[in-house]
């Protein structure tokens, strides 16, 4: 029978979890500090759209982890920063009554933001599937997670990667379907990863404040670099028109716990974990400098993010003219051929 390991009991984590409790679906939720101790000691406060459950889970903490078993299938939900550690900690597991190890053995789903992880993942695991998921959910207090997604909690797409599909990726989408998601497969979930990126290199602008036509050049010029660089590395991007299933009912309710400018990257700083940017405008950057693409916005929103971060966060919005202001700076410097991109 299979379990899913659910690795990271943040928004996305802790609402699979939840979806699963109530779906009959098996499962282990795993994660750490206050926010696993909250959730063993109390359960899950949990928001929909249709009103608040306390929710006792199967949770445990990662360092009195569950034991593997040959059924089981890894997902691995925490931020992208975090992942690296996380798949190190996991691979070499014993997995029970087969001598075989987790990397060896388990299939590992990878629901994390930007391009990296699943070529992380891969370099132990031998069966390594990606996901891209939809989600509007809040986690900012502990013991707490908000989805607002209705009627279906997500979106989600899944394949193996690098490309393909198999009876465990159908299997993945039909148990989530089963747990209230909306779930498909793909055969380049590449495509569907880098489709969402485009947009993800836009969420680090809700730690800034300013003129909303300011925030709509840099906006659009932060995806034009993001699909300039990425096509360059030899990504395409997948379309709406490719789904098999029909998402045209499914919204983000009102007044559920998800406010306009409070997506992923808001809520780590609010919360004063790591940031994800890194993975995100970071890896615009990277393939901006590996492809010889200018990438100044890309390249301003992270460092000042990086800044912000290792001051120990954000207590006030930054001013959106701090973006241009250093974007300006560089292309006076000569260093980003900043004309390339007006």
């Amino acid at each position: 029978m299979t379990r899913y390991i659910i690795v990271g009991a943040g928004a996305v984590g802790a609402s699979l979890a939840a979806q699963f409790e109530l779906a009959g679906v098996g499962y282990a939720l795993v994660g750490r500090g206050a926010q696993i101790s909250q959730i063993k000691r109390h359960g899950l406060s949990y928001q929909r759209p249709s009103g608040v459950q306390q929710i006792r889970l199967n949770a445990f903490d990662i360092f009195d982890p569950p034991e593997l078993t040959p059924g089981d299938i890894l997902l691995l939900t925490v931020k992208s920063q975090d992942a690296a550690n996380a798949l190190a900690s996991w691979s070499w597991r014993p997995v029970s009554d087969c001598g075989d190890t987790a990397a060896a053995r388990l299939p590992v789903v990878t629901f994390q933001n930007g391009l990296a992880t699943e070529a992380i993942a891969l370099r132990t695991f031998a069966k390594v599937y990606g996901a891209s998921i939809l989600t509007p959910a809040r986690f900012t207090e502990t013991g707490k997670v908000a989805v607002a997604g209705d009627p279906q909690v997500g979106v989600v797409t899944i394949g193996r990667f690098p490309t393909g599909s198999d009876e465990t990726a159908e299997q993945i989408a039909a148990d989530l379907d089963r747990a209230n998601y909306l779930a498909e497969t793909s055969n380049d979930i590449r495509r569907w990863k880098s489709l969402k990126l485009l947009h993800n290199v836009r969420n680090a602008l809700e730690l800034f404040d300013g003129d909303d036509d300011l925030r709509a050049s840099v906006a659009e010029a932060l995806v034009n670099e993001a699909r300039c660089a990425l096509e360059a590395a030899g990504y395409n991007f997948a379309s709406a028109s490719e789904r098999a299933l029909d998402i045209s009912g499914w919204r983000i309710a009102q007044n559920s716990g998800i406010h306009p400018g409070q997506q992923s990257t808001w809520q780590s700083f609010a919360r004063g974990a790591s940031s994800e940017v890194d993975f995100l405008n970071g890896e615009i950057v990277l393939l901006g400098r590996l492809h010889n693409i200018p990438t100044p916005y890309n390249e301003a929103v992270q460092n000042i993010a990086g800044r912000l971060e290792h001051e120990g966060g954000v207590t006030n919005a930054v001013p959106l003219d701090a973006i241009q202001s250093l974007v300006d700076r560089s292309y006076q410097g000569g260093k980003s051929g900043l004309a390339a991109t007006r």
